[in-house]
Order: C-alpha cells, then sequence, then structure tokens
C-alpha cells in the first residue's frame, strides 16, 4: 500500500515472535521524539495481532498513544452476520488444541451475547464441530471470510449447516465466526444464575415420569441449551459406560 501511493516513509518488521526485542527499541526512538505508526496489513493493531505490549510500554513511558479509526474484522462480520449486535463479546481465536478449545468452548455455554471469533481457514470445520458439541447443533451461526476483498463471502446457516460447507468445500482466506448467544429461557435460572443439567441423569427422571426418550432428550435439550441430538448421544455414552463399568 505504501509502495502504491509512493509513500517512503521507512518500516520496521514487528510480530509475535521479536515483540520482546522491538519494544525497548520502538520505546527508545520515541522517548528520543520520533513519530512511530503501528500498522497492520489486514484489520486493526493490537486486536488479535501483536501490539499490546508496544502500546503498555509507551503507556508507562508517558508517551501519548491514539488511534486512528481502521477496519475491523470482528465488528464488519457482525454488521452482516444477521444476529444480534445490541450485546456482542469477541472471543479472538480460540486455542489450536482440541482439549483446550473444547474447554474454552463450554466455558461459553450459557453466554447469552452474540459471539465472535476469529480462525484459521485449515481449522474451520473442526472448529465448528467443536461448537456443535459445546453449543447444540440448531445454535445459529454465520461465517464471514476475506471481508472487504474480492472474493468476500458470508454464509449463515445453524452451526450444523456450516460445519457440513466447509467440511465438504474447505474454506480459504481470511475468517470471521460470528455466533448467537445461548436462548435467555434456556441458559439462565433465577438471578441469571447458569442452569447446570446432568444429561443421563435429567432423562431417566423424565422417563420415570412417563415422558419417551425424545419427549425427555427434547425437554432437557431445551433447559439446557444444547441439541436434541446431542442430548440423545451423551444419554446412550452414559449407557455405554455404564455396560463396561458392570463387567
Amino acid at each position: 500500500m505504501l509502495a502504491s501511493h509512493q509513500i517512503a516513509t521507512p518500516t520496521i518488521s514487528y510480530f509475535e515472535h521479536n515483540e520482546e526485542r522491538r519494544v525497548p527499541e520502538m520505546i527508545e526512538r520515541l522517548s528520543a521524539g520520533a513519530q512511530i505508526a503501528l500498522v497492520t496489513d489486514a484489520g486493526t493493531p493490537c486486536v488479535s495481532d501483536p501490539g499490546f505490549r508496544l502500546v503498555r510500554a509507551a503507556l508507562d513511558a508517558g508517551i501519548r498513544v491514539v488511534a486512528v479509526p481502521g477496519a475491523s474484522a470482528a465488528i464488519a462480520a457482525l454488521s452482516v452476520a444477521g444476529l444480534p449486535t445490541d450485546r456482542f463479546t469477541f472471543e479472538g481465536f480460540l486455542p489450536a488444541r482440541d482439549g483446550s478449545r473444547r474447554r474454552a468452548l463450554e466455558a461459553l455455554r450459557v453466554e447469552l451475547r452474540t459471539m465472535v471469533f476469529y480462525e484459521a481457514a485449515r481449522r474451520l470445520a473442526d472448529t465448528l464441530a467443536a461448537m456443535i458439541a459445546a453449543f447444540g447443533d440448531s445454535r445459529s451461526a454465520a461465517v464471514v471470510r476475506e471481508i472487504s476483498k474480492t472474493y468476500e463471502e458470508t454464509v449463515r446457516g445453524t452451526l450444523v449447516d456450516l460445519e457440513r460447507r466447509f467440511r465438504a468445500t474447505p474454506a480459504l482466506g481470511e475468517i470471521t465466526i460470528v455466533v448467537a448467544g445461548a436462548p435467555s429461557t434456556a441458559a439462565t435460572a433465577n438471578d441469571g444464575a447458569p442452569i447446570t443439567v446432568e444429561v443421563p441423569i435429567a432423562v431417566k427422571a423424565l422417563r420415570e415420569a412417563g415422558l419417551s426418550m425424545k419427549q425427555a432428550s427434547a425437554v432437557v435439550a431445551k433447559l439446557s441449551g444444547r441439541g436434541r441430538r446431542e442430548v440423545y448421544q451423551d444419554v446412550l455414552k452414559s449407557r455405554e459406560n455404564d455396560d463396561s463399568t458392570d463387567d
């Protein structure tokens, strides 16, 4: 971009793996009266992007820091997703490891606000599958890729719809995922406290009360904010575990 506008201002590389070394150098130059602009080739600096250390160090050194508004993939995706925007939470990139990602999503199971995530294209289908496990298969979501670029695309649907789409046709480019929050009636109890449902126990109690397996699964799914199919699978796994323990 600088070259296309014939701007010859010197640039210095600044990224995650050289942040620690670059920060003292930049602070020294700023303290000597230099002006430095922190820019990025995509999105907004410091938003899921290196920069916090430099900003914090500059503030600690008494150096004035100002923002120049620019593009933000999170806000752009939120504006076109078709999901509630009155309240939302930005979660950035989820952990790459399966176990850590699963725990991070489980912690968001009863989050009422719309959630915005960044993700690498190669992990998109697996992340959507992990979201199905945590949020249920009927949660509404949108995948927005290549925002503001030539091949920008927004795909909306349930998490299951999106997982099938991108499992069959892997995505390319920069990815933002927007996921609806948990239904308020299913996610909260008195005083807004989350409802914790032990699925096999709850289903068993409803079955003993006379409900069919299908009816019991539907009730527990609504209470817990999970998909009915997911609840049913949990019950089957519990039965299998009980059988193996008996052996």
